[in-house]
């Protein structure tokens, strides 16, 4: 399967970091018995994060296939159409 690179994965782990935040934040809101809207926008916006890092991540594995000398096996080709598939 496709490594990859740390240099990829820095914003990406900076993103997930955000959304744990937020994560919290929604928890919070809960807990404080706040408005559905606020609750549902804060949900939304971390919805947003988490798919960015996911899409971030499969862009990053397609990219590494792409660009690697011996080429993309058919099984690694599933694997990504597959990733990419479960986020849409």
């Amino acid at each position: 399967m496709v490594s990859l690179p740390p240099d990829d994965m820095t914003p990406v782990l900076n993103r997930l970091r955000r959304a744990q935040g937020q994560l919290g934040g929604v928890i919070r809101l809960i807990e404080e018995g706040r408005d559905c809207k606020d609750v549902v926008t804060q949900l939304a916006a971390l919805n947003r994060a988490l798919d960015r890092a996911g899409f971030a991540i499969v862009s990053s594995g397609m990219r590494e296939c792409l660009t690697s000398p011996d080429g993309i096996s058919t099984e690694d080709q599933a694997t990504m159409e597959k990733l990419f598939l479960t986020l849409s």
